[in-house]
């Protein structure tokens, strides 16, 4: 009697997730406000606002846009706003902070929309290896929207995990 090859991870019943599938496409940039500061230290507001009024803000269509300034120096908050508000019509997405804190926002709000219920009583694994630039922060917020319903969540791939919750 021959025995076919037995998937038993496909058998497992196990779901696995893929943050991946998630990661926003688009191209990344950050705007320095440092570059616009006088001597490097201050912002003077006539300067800065000929500055508003020459960018070309088009540039920034479709892309996902950082504010920050790298800079020692205190930025008036209505700084980031008139950039904000210039970018508005063109960017996909504009958030105070550098390109690490920009990956965190765009994650918590593509996995905000996903239906928790779906993995009600499951046994979940989040997919470990990418080959995209998935942020520790996403795994962190997919663990705490599941596990309210998951059964279990593992970490790792499913012929090897490592696991992070179960429910008692």
């Amino acid at each position: 009697m021959e025995k076919g090859i037995v998937n038993r991870v496909e058998q497992s019943g196990l779901i696995e997730f893929n943050l991946e599938e998630y990661y926003p496409k688009g191209e990344r940039v950050m705007i320095d406000v440092k570059e616009h500061l006088f001597q490097g230290l201050i912002l003077k507001e006539k300067d800065f606002r000929d500055f508003i009024a020459r960018e070309n803000w088009a540039k920034y269509q479709d892309k996902f846009v950082a504010l920050t300034c790298t800079a020692d120096a205190i930025v008036p908050t209505w700084a980031y706003m008139l950039i904000g508000t210039s970018l508005a019509p063109y960017a996909k997405e504009v958030i105070f902070g550098d390109l690490k804190t920009l990956e965190t926002v765009l994650f918590q709000k593509a996995l905000s929309k996903i239906n928790i219920n779906d993995f009600r009583d499951q046994r979940v694994v989040i997919k470990g290896c990418s080959n995209l630039p998935v942020p520790e922060s996403a795994y962190v917020e997919i663990t705490r929207l599941l596990s309210p319903v998951a059964k279990s969540i593992m970490y790792g791939e499913p012929c090897s995990t490592v696991p992070i919750y179960k429910r008692k």
